[in-house]
């Protein structure tokens, strides 16, 4: 099992932009673009701004190179960290069904971090983040969905091994310095779903780009660690995953990012309510219904979603986007379940918490663990409405548009920075693959 991580650190170091299918690129220049946006705005609420001011850095005044952290003013590691909670702050950010996860908060963090001391294109990036997301899927392969299950939040554990691997290829390490980045990584993932619907589930992303970024680091500079560490007696997938487990394979002929590829996200809330939001404002939409004639809302969803969604009267704009109720009943009042759906003069919206205490929601057993499939029946006074949905928008095979994309960025990056910095940022991150200095473009953006 050794020949695990081995496989895929000479893949990391032997991989180059052209090798990357045109698709896969394309895939990763919307997640750069919509991760940008979503860390813009996260730094300037909850978690993103608390651990920016934690460290003395003032959250509101903060440009957008100290935000993204292409500025050198501050440790890479630090960086990291700020970065990366930014980025998970709203549960806005992407995520990928092969990880159980979100990639780019833990990929995009760490390569904005060292793109300026490593000199990085966009075209480096580009790759390194490609690698990171196939090493990242690749050894969740074996234990997943069953460590999802078990309660580990999969963005904190394999983003860790992705981001180390994305640090690995821009810090130029060979084969065996990538292998003991990983190897040091499989001490460090760690992130439990029992805190989800607080501040503390963006840390786990910031702390997993951190680890990352420390351990390629570290490796840079000759540290060792045990070559069993992730596959042997004992190591990661002994401890993180069941006694059974899948076989690793790994094809790097056949890349993740083109067959299972990231969904990008629609509504800045748990992707377990997506569905259900988008067949609540579908049927409210058709049918011409009006929030004060709805009697009862009733969902079918699977065991993922009620194990991650436990909170069914939210007080805070965290715990509202872990509330099927709260996001149901919110696109059936509300034309749009964006970010201001979730700040804190939203959550006691009269007409929104009238239609919350009439949703309700059951597990449909026959359902996989991790489907996001959902069935929503809107009851009236005088008539009944279902609409089923097998996925919510947004998803691989089913993209946002370039509009869409867009108009998702500028909602975000309008609460942090002005227009005409968004509208830099957008061309920048836009055509990412077309700059060779992207630290210095951001720079002299902000």
């Amino acid at each position: 099992m050794t020949t695990a991580v081995k496989t895929l650190s000479d893949f990391v170091a032997a991989t180059t932009y052209k090798d990357i299918p045109a698709d896969a690129r394309e895939t990763v220049r919307r997640a750069f673009l919509d991760t940008v946006g979503v860390t813009l705005a996260g730094a300037r609420a909850d978690a993103g701004a608390t651990t920016l001011e934690a460290d003395g850095i003032d959250a509101a005044a903060a440009d957008a190179a100290k935000i993204l952290g292409v500025d050198t003013e501050r440790s890479p590691t630090d960086r990291a960290f700020h970065t990366g909670t930014a980025s998970h702050a709203l549960d806005y950010d992407d995520l990928a069904w092969a990880m159980d996860g979100h990639p780019s908060a833990t990929l995009v963090p760490p390569l904005l971090v060292l793109a300026a001391e490593t000199d990085a294109s966009g075209a480096d990036l580009i790759t390194a983040y490609a690698v990171g997301f196939e090493v990242e899927c690749a050894l969740a392969a074996p234990i997943s969905p069953d460590h999802y299950e078990a309660g580990w939040h999969a963005t904190a554990t394999f983003g860790a091994f992705g981001a180390a691997a994305a640090s690995a290829f821009l810090l130029d390490l060979s084969p065996t310095a990538t292998r003991n980045a990983l190897n040091v990584a499989a001490s460090t993932p760690a992130g439990l779903k029992s805190n989800f619907g607080s501040m503390t589930k963006p840390l786990h992303a910031g702390l997993a780009a951190r680890s990352g970024v420390t351990a390629a680091r570290l490796a840079d500079k000759n540290v060792t660690a045990n070559p069993d560490a992730l596959s042997g007696d004992r190591g990661f997938w002994d401890l993180y995953g069941p006694d059974d487990r899948d076989d690793f394979a790994f094809d790097p002929d056949r890349w993740a990012l083109v067959e299972s590829g990231i969904n990008i996200k629609y509504y800045p809330c748990c992707y377990f309510t997506h569905t259900s939001i988008a067949g609540t404002r579908a049927l409210v939409d058709e049918h011409d219904i009006e929030p004060s004639e709805i009697e009862r809302i009733h969902v079918t969803v699977a065991q993922g979603a009620a194990d991650a969604l436990h909170h069914s009267d939210p007080d805070t704009g965290l715990e509202a986007k872990f509330s099927l109720e709260y996001t149901v009943a919110s696109a059936a009042v509300r034309d749009r379940v964006g970010l201001a759906a979730f700040e804190a003069d939203a959550i006691g919206d009269t007409a929104v918490q009238r239609v919350r205490e009439r949703v309700d929601y059951v597990v449909d057993d026959a359902l996989h663990y991790d489907s996001h499939e959902a069935v929503v029946r809107i009851e009236t006074g005088k008539e009944t409405y279902e609409r089923q949905r097998k996925n919510p928008p947004g998803t691989h095979g089913d993209p946002l548009s370039e509009g869409e994309l867009r108009e998702k960025f500028d909602e975000c990056a309008h609460r942090a920075v002005s227009e005409t910095t968004g509208e830099e940022l957008a061309t920048i991150f836009g055509s990412l693959d077309a700059y060779e200095d992207l630290a210095g473009a951001v720079r002299n953006a902000s």
